[in-house]
């Protein structure tokens, strides 16, 4: 069973590490650290990306900055409690870890597969320039009862597809994790610089309508 629920949600990335690892927190006396990976796409941008990676799978003292790496494992979510309300944390999970030696080319440095159920209804808009834009949230099932819950953009007909969604439809989704830098109001003096994360979707489908 276990095996079976981990195929809904599948992550390759390959990019070069721009960052130490950083603690993140323990379970059952397994250390987990952040790190970071930039990730380039083919408008020349670049996405960065965070890694959960367990000490027991990599040697967390090892510094890999500028090294292209692989890392696949999955997209997860947990909240988190700050500032009086729950704040959606997101990262990719690592199963799988691996330094890449010499120049490296790759078709797909930054791949998401998600089979999950929409949990919040839809958001359908479109911008000042006329593209049109659908907000997806995505509830991916883990073993033993917990959830990730994912949100996921979708542009033009996948946007006009998946605008019509209902709550608790089943959805196979495509696409890669992009980031984005946002402002962050904390009070009447603080603004934070912080980074969003979302699926964006190549190819979306209803598993009711297959």
């Amino acid at each position: 069973m276990a095996d079976k629920v981990l195929d809904n949600n599948q992550v390759s990335i390959v990019g070069v590490v721009d960052s130490e690892f950083t603690y993140s927190h323990e379970v059952f006396g397994e250390g987990f650290y952040i790190l970071e990976v930039v990730v380039n796409r083919l408008s020349q941008m670049a996405d960065r990306i965070p890694l959960l990676v367990s000490e027991r799978l990599v040697d967390v003292h090892e510094n890999y900055m500028g090294k292209t790496v692989e890392a696949k494992g999955q997209f997860r979510s947990y909240n988190k409690h700050e500032e009086g309300r729950n704040r959606l944390i997101l990262s990719v999970f690592v199963r799988e870890f691996a330094v890449l030696e010499g120049d490296v080319e790759c078709a797909k440095p930054n791949s998401v597969y998600l089979d999950g159920f929409i949990c919040k209804q839809p958001v359908y808009r479109m911008t000042p320039l006329g593209r049109e834009i659908a907000d997806l949230l995505l509830a991916v099932n883990r073993p033993y009862g917990k959830s990730d819950y994912l949100p996921c953009i979708c542009w033009g007909r996948n946007a006009r597809f998946a605008g019509k969604f209902q709550v608790g439809e089943h959805i196979h989704l495509w696409g890669r994790i992009q980031s984005r830098t946002y402002q962050k109001k904390i009070d009447a003096d603080t603004v934070e610089k912080r980074t969003a994360y979302e699926i964006s979707v190549s190819k979306i489908e209803c598993v009711d309508a297959v």
